[in-house]
This record gives structure tokens, C-alpha cells and sequence, in this order.
């Protein structure tokens, strides 16, 4: 088994408990969220049925600063709303966001690193 695949099956793991993670996380919190009338509108623009939750679980994940700065650029309605979530989610909550969020990230910029090095040819012998 060479490095290379090696390193790949790494990061696609990492991201698969991730992607476990995401699931949990969705019925956890982001249902409790849709349902509660003062947040439901404000967990950011739903492309695809589900996005509300990467929404909310890298608006968790973010420090609060940048959140904010996000929501309020030009696609601010693109991103939930930071300060609203922090006030009626519980710190189990934001654990579990960044729990999911922090490994979901590490495993995607891992795999377009590995697979830009071996486009490069970084692990040919």
C-alpha cells in the first residue's frame, strides 16, 4: 500500500465520521431550530434540501467575529444569522457543531492537497 493511498484513506475516514456527525447534529440541534419560529428564517439560504445544516454548523464553528462579518457582506443572506443561534443553542449544541465542522474541513483541504500533489507528481517513484 503506498503512502499516498494511504494518506487518502486518512482523510476520507476523518471525513466520513464527519459526514456521521453532520446527521447527528442536524436531528439534534438544527430540528430544534426549524422549529422554533424566531430562528426558522434565519438559518441561511437552503440550496439543496440540508444545506441549513452545513449552514448552521460552520456558523457555530466560525469564531463569532468572522460570523458576523460574513452576515453582514454582499451574500450575508447566504449565511445564518451567528448572534441569533448562539442564543438558543446550548453549548452541547456548539460542541457538537464543531465536532462535525473542524474534521468535515481538515478532510477536504487534506484531500485537494493529496490529490494536487499526486497531479504533480509528488508521489511517483
Amino acid at each position: 500500500m503506498s503512502l499516498f493511498s494511504t494518506l487518502l484513506f486518512i482523510a476520507f475516514c476523518i471525513g466520513l465520521i464527519s459526514l456521521i456527525l453532520c446527521v447527528i447534529f442536524g436531528e439534534v440541534t438544527v430540528r430544534k431550530l426549524r422549529k422554533n419560529p424566531e430562528t426558522k428564517g434565519e438559518l441561511g439560504m437552503e440550496f439543496v434540501s440540508g444545506w441549513d445544516i452545513f449552514n448552521v454548523g460552520f456558523a457555530l464553528t466560525l469564531p463569532r467575529k468572522l460570523g458576523r462579518r460574513f452576515k453582514k457582506g454582499p451574500f450575508g443572506m447566504l449565511r445564518a444569522d451567528v448572534d441569533l443561534l448562539y442564543k438558543h443553542t446550548t453549548r452541547f449544541d456548539r460542541i457538537l457543531a464543531r465536532a462535525f465542522g473542524v474534521p468535515w474541513l481538515l478532510s477536504a483541504f487534506c484531500l485537494l492537497v493529496l490529490l494536487l500533489m499526486d497531479k504533480i507528481g509528488f508521489f511517483k517513484l
